[in-house]
């Protein structure tokens, strides 16, 4: 009985999997599977594009940035029957069928990021599909890493299309060397109150990923973040005020840290003037992503409720060509903004430099005496038509910087994020850098940081420290590498600098050797005297002397202010969570100036020095370093 019911068992198994067999492979298998077209799962099956180059592609509505080709007429061209064809700059790649699963509900809303819709339009399987994104979710697009949701149907988590190709560039170079006071004992430089570089990083880490060190400008970090510093009274002759203070290097006991920040003045809002804002939008294909130009849209969107009835607003957009989406319109009237902004689309090349022609020519229309214009760039940075070399790009927003418009730049998405174009721009626009990767990234730059981001204070802002030989041997200026200014373009008044904009706050911190350290790291000349002369010695309470110089807006001459900077020990909090920072970036550098100091202590020391923290920023930023911690240690 054992044996007999054993054969049934196995003729009973072998028969269901020549059943299955018969169900899967068999073309008459298959269609007893198939369930009738109003009900069941739905299955896509694109069709094929052959042989398109760009143009031709955007004549047939195909699309080129990860998206599927689509043609009614291709068919007979198609390699194999039923594989359909990814167009990625003119070259076939062969995937699968997408198959869909039941129609079901979202997703739940991201719970940091808030509810957010996005829509916006891209040719896949025959036709335009609506997207939405909820939080950070992503939403079948060319990434395909995570399934979505589309119109209804959520994706099958199996069919997974490969990643873009990461194509980023970045503006950055070679850390600050050490310099020896007796020989170059003057540091100049442009202030920078970007904060780009903090949200790519944190957009990175959050991904699962170390940061490019090209990406981290440790300025840029230090200054995402306000400090308590005092602002400027009516004693005051510039429309900032500077704090100094020395303080023990967290990572060397044996040298010292010189925090040097400016205030910038915070006017009453009823006084300040009228504003031009021309929105300068990239809706080229390679935004059609939804951290990207629908992100870019809900940020925009934000920003509207603190505009005065007064500002204007006008939409340029560009992508093959430039256009304008919208004409000079009067900021109350919220409605035909948002409707304008509402119905862009992306697809096409990058004609940035087309737009950025239109964007200055519109500004300059909309542009009256004693008003603030200004050009508002948001874009990943992909320039591939007109100029698109970032030296070239340069030149020509240095030509536009005498109009009297500033411009500002705002970085979105990733994969191929050109943000070395973005940092030429903003840094000879007269103007800032930002990245947007979340909607609340977008509320702190564009709600919460209105004022200090569109309303200038103070023009070509630089800085100068002396260094005394008689007290300090060597120092290093930690960051602001691609802000270096040659000493004498300190008294220069037509070389560019940095930007204050009204309630900005900027840092920037030296690691100095004093004379008879043992942290010194180079041997004193055999052949030339270190003796400091006699007028140095003079003054060997001094540090070192400080020079600022500015020029009111629209003004042509600089004015300067300048004082000594003390020997003396003051810690602060501020001035420690800020070493935190900078000790942070230089970990991800790969610093050699840090000794055996690790994440954990950089931790603890912003840990120990976060303050209130009224947005919780330095309590994201400790998260962060964790976080960093880990993948590092991978």
């Amino acid at each position: 009985m054992l044996i007999s019911r054993t054969a049934l068992g196995g003729l009973t198994a072998t028969t269901a999997i020549v059943a299955v067999g018969f169900l899967f492979l068999s073309p008459q298998g298959q269609n007893l599977l198939r369930p009738p077209a109003d009900s069941g799962p739905v299955i896509v099956e694109p069709e094929v594009v052959l042989g398109v180059d760009r143009e031709q592609a955007q004549d047939t509505g195909a699309t080129q940035d990860g998206d599927l080709a689509v043609s009614e007429t291709a068919e007979e061209d198609a390699p194999e029957e039923d594989t359909p064809v990814v167009l990625r700059d003119a070259e076939r790649v062969e995937i699968a069928p997408v198959i869909l699963a039941e129609p079901m509900a979202p997703p739940s809303p991201a719970p940091t990021d808030g509810l957010f819709s996005l829509h916006s339009s891209g040719n896949a399987a025959g036709g335009a599909v609506q997207q939405q994104g909820y939080g950070n979710s992503a939403v079948l697009n060319s990434r395909g890493a995570t399934p979505g949701y589309v119109g209804g149907i959520v994706a099958s988590p199996d069919i997974v299309a490969p990643p873009p190709a990461d194509t980023e560039e970045y503006a950055n170079d070679d850390d600050n060397p050490l310099r020896v006071v007796a020989d170059d004992p003057v540091s100049t430089f442009s202030i920078d109150v970007d904060t780009a570089s903090w949200s790519l990083l944190r957009s990175s880490l959050n991904r699962g990923q170390m940061p490019n060190p090209d990406a981290v400008r440790i300025e840029e970090m230090i200054n995402y973040f306000p400090y308590d510093y005092a602002a400027p009274d009516a004693d005051d002759i510039s429309p900032f005020r500077p704090t100094v203070n020395v303080f023990e290097t967290p990572w060397n006991p044996d040298t010292r840290l010189v925090r040097i920040g400016l205030q910038g003045d915070l006017p009453a809002i009823e006084d300040r003037p009228a504003l031009n804002l021309v929105f300068l939008i990239d809706t080229s294909g390679s935004m059609n992503d939804p951290s990207k130009l629908p992100l870019l849209i809900q940020s925009f969107r934000l920003m509207l409720d603190r505009l005065d009835p007064e500002d204007e607003v006008a939409i340029v957009t560009y992508a093959g060509s430039a256009g304008v989406a919208l004409d000079p319109t009067p900021a109350s009237d919220r409605d035909a903004i948002e409707t304008a902004l509402t119905r862009l689309q992306a697809g096409g090349s990058t004609n940035g430099a087309g737009g950025l022609r239109e964007a200055y020519r519109l500004a300059s229309e909309m542009s009256e005496e004693g008003e603030v214009s200004r050009v508002l760039l948001a874009t990943d940075g992909d320039f591939n038509v007109g100029i698109s070399n970032p030296d070239e790009l340069t030149d020509f927003i240095a030509d536009q910087r005498d109009s009297g418009t500033y411009l500002s730049v705002l970085g979105f998405g990733r994969g191929n994020l050109q943000d070395d174009t973005m940092q030429a721009l903003a840094q000879n626009g007269n103007g800032t850098a930002a990245y947007i990767d979340t909607l609340s990234e977008a509320r702190r730059v564009l709600v919460d940081q209105l004022a200090g981001a569109l309303f200038p204070i103070a023009d070509d802002v630089k800085i100068q420290v002396e260094f005394n030989p008689a007290v300090i041997a060597e120092y290093r200026l930690i960051g602001y590498e691609t802000r270096a200014l040659a000493r004498e373009d300190f008294n220069n008044d037509d070389v560019d600098a940095g930007e204050l904009g009204a309630g900005h706050s900027v840092t920037a911190l030296y690691e100095v050797t004093p004379v008879g350290s043992p942290a010194r790291l180079t041997d004193p000349l055999r052949y030339a005297s270190d003796t400091p002369e006699a007028e140095a010695a003079d003054h060997s309470d001094e540090l070192g002397f400080l020079r600022l110089r500015w020029k009111e807006p629209g003004a042509e001459e600089s004015e300067l202010i300048e004082f000594p900077i003390e020997m003396t020990d003051s810690p602060d909090p501020e001035a420690a969570f800020a070493a935190a920072i900078a000790g942070f970036g230089q970990l991800l550098r790969g610093s050699d100036f840090l000794g055996d100091w690790t994440y954990a202590d950089a931790i603890a020391l912003a840990n120990a020095n976060r303050g209130e923290d009224e947005f919780g920023y330095r309590f994201e930023a400790v998260q962060l370093m964790r976080l960093a911690e880990s993948l590092d240690a991978d």
